[in-house]
């Protein structure tokens, strides 16, 4: 390639990047950054093979030398990302998935009324999504007095870590099944909240149905809930195959997997909260307020961090 034509096709792309270094404090994508930063680098490699001894060499290598000087002198913003993280872009994201979120609460919130449904008409549903073996020990566990005693059967570091990997599991296994065109994900949601409206009946069945609700929703609360904002995750992978817009399927697809996953990637620490609640907190015989207080307080958060926050934070910053 001829250097006038090498200049004319990336000037456009040099300019840009002279006229807004990193260090000029503009808002970029870190992964925008980066990629600019890797094809500038490219751009010299070719000019450096192909013109050593030309005047657009050496503009390019000032401006890499610029660039990445930038990029150093920004280490210590780019330490903060971790905060950015959690203030900022999570909840930008979960703004501008709120629909998502909205349908894949009502998927799961109609799959509980359908489970709950399902377990008063027939007396074998239960078991047949339980398992024999829960049923069985529960109502063991309900004759000694303790009907919620499965939380007491294994010692708490064990059980906080196996929890807390299962939920994780399951969160990241409904999001990667939003790549099944969504199907997938609303098939995982499907099948939770049938899981847990059977189970709340079976100790609706049994007069139990407080009880269960002030000790399985101490930890419940967060766990139930991300599991449904996974739900938006996988919606969201899905949805970017499903309707691409104005960009091309794959353009559409990796902008959708970037965002879900991050979306995923966030529950990590409701995970381990519901975790730690149900191996050090559920077990505990608490007094009912104490109990109720615990539960009110996750809910306010989900509801506030997930809901309310992102569109304070929208408004202020359209304001």
């Amino acid at each position: 390639m001829r250097e006038a034509l090498f200049v004319k096709r990336n000037a456009d792309k040099w300019r840009d990047i002279e006229e807004n270094p990193p260090a000029a404090g503009r808002q970029m994508d870190p992964d925008d950054l980066v990629d600019n930063f890797v094809e500038l680098t490219d751009d010299l490699a070719y000019a450096q093979t192909f013109y050593p001894d030309a005047n657009v060499t050496r503009y390019l290598n000032g401006l890499a030398a610029q660039m990445h000087r930038g990029l150093m002198q920004n280490r210590r913003e780019d330490q903060g990302r971790f905060v950015s993280f959690w203030k900022y872009e999570l909840p930008t994201l979960f703004y501008q998935s709120q629909r998502l979120l909205l349908v894949a609460a009502l998927v799961f919130l109609a799959a509980c009324v359908l489970g709950w449904l399902s377990a008063a008409h027939d007396n074998t549903f239960v078991r047949l999504i339980l398992g024999d073996a829960y049923v069985n020990m529960t109502l063991e566990n309900i004759k000694k007095g303790d009907p919620l005693g499965v939380y007491n059967s294994m010692d708490q570091g064990t059980m906080f870590v196996q929890i807390t990997l299962n939920n994780i599991y399951v969160a990241f296994r409904t999001f990667i099944f939003g790549l099944f065109a969504s199907f997938g994900t609303v098939a995982m949601l499907f099948y939770n909240g049938v899981m847990l409206g059977s189970f709340q009946y079976f100790f609706f069945e049994r007069g139990l149905l407080l009880d269960s609700i002030l000790k399985i929703w101490i930890h419940g609360t967060l766990e139930i809930s991300a599991i449904v904002i996974a739900g938006c995750a996988g919606l969201t992978v899905g949805n970017s195959l499903l309707f691409p817009g104005t960009f091309s399927r794959m353009e559409s697809f990796r902008q959708g997997m970037k965002q879900g996953l991050k979306i995923a990637v966030g529950l990590v620490p409701i995970f381990i909260m519901a975790g730690f609640l149900e191996s050090f907190v559920t077990r505990l015989t608490l007094p009912a307020p104490v109990s109720a207080g615990i539960i009110l307080v996750s809910a306010v958060f989900i509801i506030w961090y997930f809901v309310i926050y992102p569109i304070h934070l929208n408004r202020r910053s359209n304001a």
